[in-house]
């Protein structure tokens, strides 16, 4: 008698173990799993967050705003942002957390945001490009830009630019670009900008656009030596966020049945200290912690 995979897969107990195994295995994920939260209070600090509306942005400004910051939320959504705004407050006893609307797929957007932080606050402390999608249907912007570059490397790389002689004032201070460990997947041709050459991958064009984050932070993190701002850029770990919202329903929902089980509800906290012009960064995990070097894109889950 010979067993075949059929047999195997049609086994009334092949869900049961299914189950049973996946549920230990992200029980072994989660035991193992010791975050650090920083400590460092920051009170008198002003921090932008990009994308605060949901997933890991509103984690950071919910974060920023119980240490006592003054959070600046950057959303696309007037609707959604409000929601998390009251929530922020809330939960945080935090008043001076604020919403400013930003679409990063504009120039003209990030240009009109930019301004009106420079007309309004004196000091800029911490800036989080978070805000980034996945899966944009191709098409091109008002700007000639494909809309994954401009939203995710265009838009932030401007809004960096028009901000940072304010971050330098203020200094110490530091960048936060949020990347991807799949920034390795991507290339460089400057004909993707343009929407040419993409590939046709569902996550291609995210990939190249992470790379340019990892590669646009490294150089800004050597020019800015001396100047008492960092730059890095960051792969936050597998975490279960809205990134796939823009796929098809049947990627959503592998997407979301694998998160169940492998991925993070909480995303890691890395922390740098305030104080001192070249602050060391700690990355908090498996119960550990460790230094990460200004321009690294430090992988950590």
């Amino acid at each position: 008698m010979y067993l075949v995979w059929t047999d195997v897969f049609s086994h009334p107990l092949w869900a049961v173990s299914t189950v049973i195994l996946g549920l230990v295995l992200r029980s072994q994920r989660r035991g193992s799993w010791d975050p650090r939260a920083c400590l460092v209070q920051l009170k008198g600090k002003t921090a932008i967050v990009t994308g605060a509306n949901t997933g890991i942005g509103k984690f950071i400004a919910l974060d920023f705003a119980l240490r006592g910051a003054r959070v600046i939320m950057a959303c696309r959504s007037e609707a959604r942002g409000s929601v998390a705004l009251h929530e922020i407050r809330k939960r945080s006893g935090n008043a001076d957390v604020h919403l400013r609307l930003v679409d990063t797929s504009s120039l003209s957007s990030v240009r009109a945001f930019a301004e009106g932080v420079l007309r309004e606050e004196k000091e800029l402390h911490i800036l989080v490009n978070n805000a980034g999608a996945s899966g944009l249907p191709r098409h091109i912007t008002s700007d000639g830009l494909e809309v994954s570059f401009a939203t995710n490397h265009v838009g932030p790389f401007l809004l960096t630019n028009l901000l940072l002689d304010l971050l330098k004032q203020s200094a110490p201070a530091r960048i936060v670009n949020m990347s991807s460990m799949n920034h390795w997947k991507g290339k460089v041709d400057f004909s993707h900008f343009k929407g040419k050459n993409l590939g046709y991958t569902m996550d291609s064009v995210y990939n190249h656009t992470k790379l340019h984050n990892v590669i646009c932070t490294n150089e800004l993190a050597r020019r800015l030596e001396g100047t008492g701002v960092t730059a890095n850029s960051v792969h936050p770990g597998l975490v279960m966020t809205e990134i796939m919202r823009h796929y098809n329903f049947m990627v959503r929902f592998l997407f979301n049945m694998i998160g169940i089980f492998f991925f993070k509800f909480v995303p890691v906290i890395g922390s740098r200290e305030m104080e001192g012009e070249a602050a060391k960064g700690r990355i908090g995990f498996g119960g550990d912690q460790r230094d990460i070097p200004a321009g690294a894109c430090a992988t950590v889950f």
